[in-house]
């Protein structure tokens, strides 16, 4: 039997830098569309707004944005032309 190899020489992989390119940073929108939302929905609860002629396409707007993060995800995740 033979003795096992002890003595491996370990390759540390450094994480690729980021490119600033990058498509990821298109998604960058999400958040600060997310956050201004929000300060909507504060602002109504706090000086009582109307919102209720809104609701229904609020819905709609919030379902788009879910299917176009979606979307961004697979695109942004995808191997640019050239690579594989």
């Amino acid at each position: 039997m033979e003795p096992l190899d002890t003595e491996l020489d370990y390759r540390r992989v450094e994480p690729r830098q980021a490119r600033p390119g990058s498509r990821y940073n298109l998604l960058l929108f999400l958040p600060i569309f997310g956050f201004l939302l929000v300060l909507t929905l504060i602002g109504a609860a706090l000086f009582q707004w109307n919102l209720s002629a809104l609701v229904d396409s609020l819905i709609g707007l919030l379902l788009l944005l879910f299917v176009v993060t979606i979307a961004l995800l697979f695109w942004a995740g995808a191997p640019r032309s050239g690579q594989t």
